[in-house]
């Protein structure tokens, strides 16, 4: 991430945002289960809002130095912090009831890397698990706050099918405000 972007995903402008927002909205309405994936944590924000709604908690981050960061500061609590890329996870199959990424996926350099991603998610959810998440929509400001940064922005409309031919089901999205948020299951 470029300084800006790093900035802000640390900044209490965005954890506000996130709790208030975008977190409830993206997970309204679904039960986690009690081993829930958090791919691409970041800084931990989202973290620490799941953190009390989950009995385990394990996050993958490719960022060493957030990986590092986010397991000091979670140390004795129900957080798992691995570092990791999560086209490849180090993670048994069937290992977590649930799998949620936000605003992640646009860091993933490319689409084919992104359908990796949602490979190996599948791959590391039970059966009837759940995929849920959210990602900022392509815009103007959103290139400009990318500025030399990773930037593969996902198209909702094309998600879906996406999902599907991985074998997700049950694959829905919603746009909202400058984000969409989507939910997929894993087959029974």
């Amino acid at each position: 991430m470029n300084r800006l972007h790093r900035w802000y995903c640390q900044s209490s402008h965005w954890r506000r945002r996130l709790e208030r927002e975008v977190l409830p909205w993206a997970l309204a309405g679904l039960d986690l289960g009690d081993t829930v994936l958090e791919v691409g944590p970041g800084p931990g924000l989202t973290t620490d809002w799941l953190l009390p709604r989950c009995r385990i908690l394990t996050c993958i981050e490719m960022d060493l130095l957030l990986a590092n960061a986010l397991a000091r500061r979670t140390t004795h609590t129900n957080v798992h912090v691995h570092c990791g890329d999560a086209t490849t996870m180090p993670f048994p199959d069937r290992s977590f009831s649930s799998a949620v990424c936000f605003t992640v996926l646009h860091h993933v350099p490319s689409a084919g890397l992104q359908n990796w991603l949602f490979s190996e998610v599948y791959r590391v959810l039970r059966p009837d698990g759940t995929f849920a998440g959210t990602n900022s929509m392509n815009s103007l400001l959103m290139q400009v706050f990318h500025f030399r940064d990773t930037l593969v922005p996902v198209d909702p409309m094309n998600l879906p099918a996406r999902l599907e031919s991985i074998g997700f089901s049950d694959v829905e999205v919603e746009i909202g405000a400058g984000r969409f948020r989507f939910r997929a299951q894993r087959a029974a």
